[in-house]
């Protein structure tokens, strides 16, 4: 009679295993969208590292998102051409260039309002400390 397992225990333990890997999934799910979207250190378009040598000229009020130089330069020829001022220079900035830039802009958007979910935002709640 040694030998008998507990249906009680082996349904807490199967389910405290459930637990952890929800647990292990959230927390991965909330690493992604912090790690991927809202590094410093790290161009937001292009992903390369900003350094000091790469960190924008321009000034920060043209710019709201964390860019290198060089993705900085090209959001604000962006922003220029929409206003109907297109370089004409940079024969590349095509509809498909303006295009793209939208799009980003527009995942951007999108990210920003997942991040103020009231589901994300009890994720969140789900994992801090004192939670079990």
């Amino acid at each position: 009679m040694g030998n008998l397992i507990s249906l009680d225990e082996k349904l807490k333990c199967t389910r405290e295993k459930q637990d952890a890997i929800i647990r292990k999934r959230k927390l991965l799910a909330v690493r992604k969208i912090f790690r991927c979207t809202h590094c410093v250190s790290k161009c937001e378009k292009c992903g390369v590292q900003i350094t000091s040598e790469n960190n924008p000229q321009v000034p920060e009020f043209r710019v709201p998102y964390n860019f290198c130089d060089s993705c900085s330069e090209e959001y604000v020829e962006y922003i220029e051409t929409l206003k109907g001022k297109p370089n004409e220079d940079f024969y590349w900035h095509n509809d498909a260039w303006m295009k793209l830039w939208s799009s980003w802009i527009e995942h951007q958007g999108a990210v920003d309002s997942y991040l103020k979910s009231k589901e994300f935002e009890r994720l969140l709640d789900e994992l801090k400390p004192n939670q079990t």
